[in-house]
């Protein structure tokens, strides 16, 4: 078991370091777009699928309560919550509308919609993106692998360059609370 332990460790370590490399400045320039958002009085709309939705809930929640100081809240929605509309839209348009429609309804010009997908390649999230292009918001991905169908509907695409879902879906939290530091130092 220490074996499959000091493992499992040792791949995300490998990942996160090969990671950091390559998309440090990107990080930073996502972070920059997500403060520049909520500073301009816009909202950040996040979607994802299973884990990757889990990751959409917690990154709204830091967003609008708190990460780690503090502070006033953001306006920030999980596009991943509401169990009526999901149904809904899924029923009436297809699961692969899910996140465009409530983009549709909810979205602003100048707004930040956040797409994760650990394949890049999710087609309710390459909708979601690419509508959200069409009506002028800014859009951000976490994705994995080379970067998937998404990469050509964001502005930054943070890409961890590995096909292990587990560790890109670590790397996508890790990003995000990063993310959620840098609102918290900024934004005060």
């Amino acid at each position: 078991m220490q074996k499959m332990i000091e493992k499992e460790f040792l791949s995300h370590i490998d990942i996160a370091k090969l990671t950091f490399d390559k998309i440090k400045d990107k990080l930073e320039e996502a972070s920059s777009l997500v403060v520049e958002t909520l500073k301009n009085g816009n909202k950040v709309l996040i979607c994802g699928n299973g884990g990757s939705a889990a990751d959409a809930q917690h990154i709204a929640t830091e967003i609008v309560c708190k990460y780690k100081t503090v502070r006033k809240g953001y306006p920030a929605i999980a596009l991943t919550t509401d169990t009526s509309i999901i149904t809904a839209v899924s029923n009436d348009f297809g699961y692969e509308m899910v996140f465009k429609r409530q983009i549709e309804a909810l979205a602003n010009k100048n707004d930040l919609v956040i797409g994760i997908s650990t394949s890049g390649n999710s087609e309710n999230i390459v909708n979601a993106l690419k509508y959200a292009k069409e009506i002028g918001c800014k859009t951000l991905g976490f994705s994995g692998n080379d970067g998937g169908e998404i990469d050509k509907y964001c502005d930054i695409n943070l890409i961890v360059p590995s096909n292990n879902t587990p560790r890109i879906q670590e790397l996508h939290i890790l990003f995000g609370h990063i993310i959620c530091q840098i609102v918290d130092d900024s934004c005060c």
